[in-house]
């Protein structure tokens, strides 16, 4: 039998397609016999080239800053096109922005899964965590970037607009925990409170850590926050005095 010898480019897509198709079959192990329908492998190839731009983009972006960082010097450090690029984000602020929606997906997630006895308080800053943990585990890329949205007008203003739909989805998922039906408890302004106090506690203590270069501890910020949100924190403060 001849042998073939494989081009690094075709040893790295055989290695590729095996992954996939082991994960594939994996996650159709564990879904249970109910879910029998195989994965779509071109999916799966698709969100992982997305990963992969977005974090390299991210990495630049932290390293250069925003306006030094152009989409030719991303497509380079990714190793693809400049169309594949495009075809995935319309915009090197997408890229940061998404990542943003991508952390949100996440924190509704988590909520959804807390026990339902738990008090909407504490089910939220638990959720929040997810992201906590996500953001400390790599401060040297998170804190750049966090900089860069706080502080670049239009990727600010994108952001805003991201925080203000995470903070309706958590209401969202609240209210159903609760039993609430939104369009007939309008006036039950509950799970809007719990999820606005929450998601704004989150930002103050996020830009705080940001500032300071993530040499602080993230997660007692946050717990600091949602403590003086909390009712009687303004009497207690002042009582120290």
């Amino acid at each position: 039998m001849p042998q073939v010898a494989l081009s690094v480019k075709q040893a790295c897509e055989c290695l590729f397609w095996h992954t996939l198709s082991n994960e594939c079959y994996r996650d159709q192990m564990q879904t249970g016999p109910e879910v029998l329908a195989p994965m779509n492998l071109a999916e799966r190839k698709r969100q992982l080239v997305r990963d992969q731009l977005g974090e390299a983009a991210l990495r630049l972006l932290a390293r250069q800053g925003y306006e030094e960082t152009t989409v030719e010097q991303i497509v380079a450090a990714a190793g693809v096109s400049r169309r594949t690029f495009f075809r995935y984000f319309k915009s090197k602020e997408d890229v940061i922005v998404e990542s943003v929606g991508d952390m949100g997906t996440a924190i509704r997630t988590a909520l959804a899964a807390r026990p339902e006895r738990e008090n909407p308080q504490s089910a939220v800053r638990a959720a929040l965590s997810v992201a906590v943990d996500e953001l400390t585990a790599e401060s040297e890329k998170s804190v750049p970037v966090i900089r860069l949205l706080l502080e670049t007008p239009a990727l600010r203003r994108r952001y805003l607009e991201r925080q203000s739909i995470l903070q309706e989805e958590v209401a969202a998922v609240l209210a159903r925990r609760e039993g609430i039906d939104e369009r007939e408890d309008r006036d039950d302004l509950g799970p809007a409170l719990v999820a606005g106090v929450a998601i704004a506690a989150f930002g103050v203590a996020l830009d705080s850590w940001a500032r300071h270069g993530g040499d602080g501890d993230l997660s007692a910020l946050l717990d600091e926050a949602f403590a003086r949100t909390s009712p009687g924190a303004a009497a207690r403060k002042g009582n120290k005095g």
